[in-house]
């Protein structure tokens, strides 16, 4: 018979592949395991894993039915944590993915708001790029999503954060580092250094910028940090997000410059930061404490004017 031990089960032999480590990550014995993951398979007559696989893997219809148990087994959770907290116990997981763009500026805050408030929610951060955030949420393999809006994928809600503006870094050996600001239309075609395909920053420079880069098939860095190490070394410009600021030298900041909209005096290319979740995502408290723990790192002018004033609702 169905119940949740039984997800559970499916869910772990689909992460570790092997009926004994994943009877060992349950707490069960491997027989047991495999008896009731038979069970579940005679119940709803088809087969969730191919046996003849080495390692066993989910068949078709099994991703499709382990993907909807991961949902159940959130929900659950939910309705435990609601009675928790309606006894006043704050307790539970969350699991957030955020993109290497983001990651440096919000990570060490996010992690020292849960250790000082919310010690007792098991709070688990994974550094990936926005393509993987995205399967990994419709998986339900994690809770929420870090990253870039919009995104205008159905199935999704979008909570904005807050608005940032792209800055650029010049070495002092360009010509253009004589301005004290420069419309983004204007970059030279060249000496333009961007991150790696994959990144939602590369293609956000590319939009705004309306041109690829000459130097972008010599190397494409994987960090921010790096990008400005190889203008330092070599000439060249790079573009930044603002909250990389505090993270340069006083001598490196003399090399940043506003960046302007396609000809405008008053706009600055920006990026939306968001939080993302599946629409069917029940957690609303869990979303209101990372929104709160991000809300204390961001500048206030930088917030998006609901997330000021309102408590987040789905």
């Amino acid at each position: 018979m169905m119940n949740l031990n039984t997800l559970e089960y499916i869910v772990a032999l689909d992460a570790h592949r092997n009926f004994v480590k994943a009877a060992q990550s349950c707490g069960v014995s491997q027989p047991t395991l495999s008896t009731m993951i038979k069970n579940l398979e005679a119940e709803l007559d088809v087969m969730i894993f191919d046996r003849n696989s080495h390692p066993v893997r989910p068949t078709i219809i099994g991703e499709k039915i382990i993907a909807q148990a991961k949902v159940t087994l959130s929900n659950a959770a939910y309705i435990e944590e609601l009675a928790a907290s309606e006894r006043g116990i704050e307790s539970g997981s969350l699991n957030i993915g955020i993109i290497p763009t983001i990651a440096p500026y919000l990570l060490p805050g996010i992690f020292r708001g849960f250790n000082e408030k919310h010690r007792s929610i098991n709070l688990k951060a994974s550094e990936i790029r926005t393509s993987i955030i995205i399967e990994q949420l419709k998986k339900a393999d994690i809770d929420i999503g870090i990253m870039a809006t919009p995104l205008g994928i159905e199935g999704f809600l979008e909570i904005p954060l807050y608005y940032e503006k792209f800055l650029l870094y010049v070495s002092p050996q360009e010509a253009i580092s004589s301005y004290s600001e420069i419309h983004s239309d204007k970059i030279p075609s060249d000496h333009l250094w961007v991150l790696q395909e994959g990144h939602c920053l590369r293609n956000q420079v590319f939009n705004f910028c309306h041109k690829q880069s000459s130097y972008s098939s010599v190397y494409e860095a994987g960090s921010i940090d790096t990008l400005i190490k190889i203008v330092d070394a070599n000439g060249g410009y790079t573009v930044i997000p603002e909250l990389h600021l505090p993270f340069l030298s006083e001598k490196q900041r003399e090399n940043v410059r506003p960046l302007l909209s396609d000809g405008s005096k008053f706009s600055a290319p920006v990026r939306e930061v968001s939080l993302v979740i599946r629409e069917d995502y029940m957690r609303e408290r869990f979303i209101n404490i990372l929104a709160d723990s991000i809300k204390e790192i961001i500048p206030e002018q930088m917030l998006d004017s609901r997330l000021k004033k309102f408590a987040i609702k789905i």
